[in-house]
């Protein structure tokens, strides 16, 4: 958390990164591409401070104090509820979580499923509240690379992973047999930031909300 009128804005690095400096820029608070940004992690520009952190770092980093507000998925704050405020859904990077098991595979429904299913993710937290709230006994495997190739050599029944388009799990002899949510970008806050630099940290949300096109 910065002392003087600047707000630290953390961002996440990957697919949510062009978005999160076009809406910066939309909104009149920097003026920085992905290309421009290169490999600087930390930039100041005016009165706004970026951080530029892995996406499963941004919560962090806001709740920590080190950064006042922070532009982070969905699907990051489901496996990290921590103590921020999630303000403002930015409407960008639009994916989904899906259950997904192979094509030939007789799974679909709950009906179909076994006692117990052996499920390979990189979200484990959202994975078995969701198996649970239906009732369905689940052994979550977790997995930090690449999740698709786990039901090909029979770790698992299926994943549940991301995806936009489903093109990466056709490409893998896979297919969606349950949504489980929908996933984008969104603003969260540093609860100290909110109550000890109100008008600081409002200035900079009204000015990303208007840009989200969330005032029109």
């Amino acid at each position: 958390m910065t002392r003087d009128g600047t707000v630290s804005i953390a961002i996440p690095t990957g697919v949510l990164t062009t978005g999160a400096l076009g809406l910066l820029t939309k909104s009149g608070l920097t003026r920085m591409s992905a290309e421009e940004l290169g490999r600087r992690l930390l930039v100041d520009q005016s009165n706004v401070r970026v951080i530029l952190v892995r996406p499963a770092d941004v919560p962090a980093y806001v709740d920590h104090g080190a950064a006042d507000l922070g532009i982070v998925g969905k699907d990051i704050l489901w496996e990290s509820p921590g103590a921020h405020y999630e303000l403002v859904d930015l409407r960008f990077g639009d994916c989904r979580l899906v259950l997904a098991v192979p094509s030939a595979s007789k799974l679909n429904g709950p009906e179909t499923w076994p006692p117990m299913l052996r499920i390979a993710t990189k979200y484990p937290r959202t994975t078995s509240a969701w198996f649970e709230a239906r009732g369905q006994a689940v052994e979550v495997v977790r997995l930090h690379g690449s999740v698709e190739l786990a039901p090909q050599v029979g770790l698992v029944d299926g994943i549940v992973d991301l995806t936009a388009t489903g093109r990466t799990l056709r490409e893998n002899r896979l297919r969606i047999a349950a949504e489980l949510g929908a996933s984008t970008a969104r603003l969260i806050a540093n609860q100290a930031s909110l109550k000890t630099r109100t008008a600081a940290v409002q200035s900079v949300v009204s000015r990303l909300r208007e840009a989200s096109g969330l005032d029109r």
